[in-house]
């Protein structure tokens, strides 16, 4: 009894980390967990955090600033100056040899800088929060790719995996069909053509089934990099190929009201332009004058050897206080040059603002158009993969009885196999498209 109560105890925290280390996904979940493990969405979120300390760096740049400097120095070879020997009682017209100081010395300053004013400032902390601006809806972009991308990278996934499945079905049918039809064959009571036929349709649909089974791995591979999972996990999908195509349909999404404002596309097109109004502005403040003041105190202490840091060494103080004012007076035109060029690129970036809302709302009415389109193709192509399955089995029965020849029953094959990827791939287009309806709809 206590052997199994220790046993249970060991299995119970390894159970827990196994129902934690979750493998299996709905779109959702794959969405949820990409959205803070994708590695683009933690690079846009690092972005953001560097784009604050961006903007503290350029605000601290105006808050006062304390610099400290140390110097010493020893004079190995003391400078002799040369003195009319008369100041010391000599004779007239002689000098005398002296040495000043002492060949040690020390100085330690501490300086308090402060900016008064400047223009080039003032639109540098302007600019920082567009900037930043610009960093959150980047991540925004980043997250709408990111949700893509897992949702056209889950819906590959389940394409595969019913291909494979189709295509093994396929395959079982065809290797009954060939049995008998080498047997019938054997007794003297078919053709070899027959068999021919039969064994062409069945090296195809090998061939597809190995090709399947190859991207269904690949596939799953993409979703694990898309979610931030490493490629090798073993991971599940929780939802059908045709059950979350039958969620997507949702034609009231096509009468969803739309500011454009809420589109990401439009928040960074709207970033650019005010990037150019920010540096249009910072090149006219260049010709504004600056104004900054200091004040710094220090000490000078001098020896015969290094004993500064003793308490008894004596330090002579200093201090000053002092304003600089730089006024910008002739720069050969340079600076207007540099001043209508930003003009210009402002002028461009609002020609681009206009351009991008244009073109946004030319991607809404052809997203809108590919989603309707889908929908049909859907329904078109179950509608064809019922009568392609009929006309299918149709041909089987008649070929059983001899009515149909190995050529015609190909051709239904053929055809049938055809329609089954049509009506699997039209279902991943119904998914796709209507998640890029959202985007632009920002929903």
């Amino acid at each position: 009894m206590r052997t199994t109560l220790i046993s249970l105890l060991l299995i119970i925290p390894l159970f827990s980390q196994a129902q934690e280390d979750k493998s299996s996904f709905s779109l959702d979940e794959a969405i949820a967990y990409a959205l803070q493990h994708n590695y683009s969405v933690i690079n846009a979120d690092r972005d953001i955090v560097d784009a604050q300390k961006q903007k503290w760096e350029t605000i601290a740049g105006g808050l006062p600033q304390i610099d400290g400097a140390i110097s010493y120095q020893n004079q190995l070879k003391q400078p002799v100056s040369q003195i009319p020997a008369e100041f010391f009682g000599g004779e007239p017209g002689t000098f005398q040899e002296v040495v000043f100081g002492q060949p040690q010395s020390a100085t330690a300053t501490a300086t308090l800088k402060q900016q008064i004013f400047d223009g080039s400032y003032i639109v540098g902390v302007q600019a920082t929060k567009a900037f930043l601006s610009y960093s959150q809806n980047n991540k925004e972009k980043t997250d709408l790719d990111v949700r893509k991308a897992v949702v056209e990278a889950y819906g590959n996934v389940l394409l595969a995996q019913e291909s494979v499945l189709i295509s093994e079905n396929n395959k079982a049918t065809l290797e009954k069909n060939l049995y008998e039809t080498k047997r019938i064959y054997e007794n003297g009571l078919g053709d070899e053509e027959s068999v021919d036929q039969l064994q062409i349709t069945l090296s195809s649909i090998e061939s597809q089934l190995k090709n399947a089974r190859r991207l269904e791995k690949i596939t799953l591979q993409m979703l694990n990099l898309m979610m931030g999972l490493p490629i090798t996990s073993p991971t599940e999908l929780t939802e059908s190929l045709d059950d979350l195509a039958q969620k997507q349909i949702d034609l009231g999404l096509l009468d969803s009201e739309f500011n454009i404002e809420n589109n990401v596309d439009y928040k960074l097109a709207l970033n650019l332009n005010e990037q150019r109004y920010y540096e249009h502005k910072l090149e006219k403040s260049r010709a504004l004058p600056s104004l900054n003041a200091f004040v710094n105190y220090g000490g000078n202490s001098f020896s015969d050897s290094f004993n500064f840091l003793s308490s008894g060494q004596k330090w002579f103080g200093q201090s000053i206080l002092g304003f600089d004012l730089n006024i910008p007076i002739f720069s050969s035109l340079k600076r207007s040059a540099s001043t209508q060029r930003a003009k210009i690129a402002l002028e461009k970036a609002k020609t681009q603002f206009t351009e991008a809302q244009e073109q946004i709302r030319l991607q809404l009415e052809s997203a809108k158009s590919d989603y309707i389109l889908s929908i049909e193709e859907y329904d078109t192509s179950k509608q064809n993969l019922k009568l392609a399955e009929r006309i299918e089995n149709k041909n089987q029965i008649k070929y059983s009885e001899g009515l149909a020849t190995s050529f015609e029953l190909r051709q239904a094959q053929t055809q049938l196999y055809s329609t089954q990827q049509e009506y699997l791939q039209s279902m991943v287009d119904v998914i796709n498209r209507k998640t890029q309806l959202e985007i632009i709809l920002n929903q």
